[in-house]
């Protein structure tokens, strides 16, 4: 199964601070609650292109997701780009708007399941797996607020938004 989610944080932080928790994907697991573990697997170039990360995500459901991300575009501080392999398999992509003093991230994740018992319920249990995203992405927001000492001013999940299971 397909799926195209997008979500939104509106930060009240510079570009460059989000930025900066972005791209240390290594630390999130001391912010973000669903990250368990990242590990570097290939360092990539000096500002990090072609580096590969292998991620472990809980979620509010209870399962586990493994998968590996290859950073395809770096370009600072507007745009990170990733293919992620693995239970999940796709792009994953950070667009980052700078408001001034505050900052408005999209992430937009294309992917498809890759585990035999999510293709095999998707057909019903598809709008639970976007409640679960969103639970994830809402939780990323408020504990990037909280790691930057700042406020989450907005979230937008995948099902305000429409997103589609294809």
């Amino acid at each position: 199964m397909q799926y195209s989610l997008v979500t939104q944080w509106h930060l009240d932080a510079p570009i460059e601070r989000v930025w900066d928790a972005l791209v240390a994907s290594e630390e999130w697991p001391k912010w973000w609650h669903f990250v368990k573990k990242v590990v570097e697997i290939k360092k990539g170039d000096a500002q990090g292109l072609g580096s590969v990360r292998r991620f472990i995500w809980t979620s509010r459901l209870p399962y586990r997701l493994y998968f590996e991300v290859r950073v395809k575009v770096l370009e600072k501080p507007h745009w990170i780009e990733g293919i992620a392999s693995g239970d999940l398999n796709g792009t994953g992509s950070w667009k980052l708007d700078d408001l001034g003093d505050s900052t408005r991230v999209t992430y937009v994740w294309l992917v498809s399941t890759e585990k035999a018992w999510m293709n095999l319920l998707a057909p019903i249990l598809a709008p639970v797996f976007t409640w679960n995203h969103d639970q994830v992405m809402q939780e990323g927001g408020k504990g990037m607020a909280r790691h930057l000492g700042v406020s989450l001013l907005d979230f937008q999940g995948s099902r305000s938004r429409r997103s589609e299971c294809i």
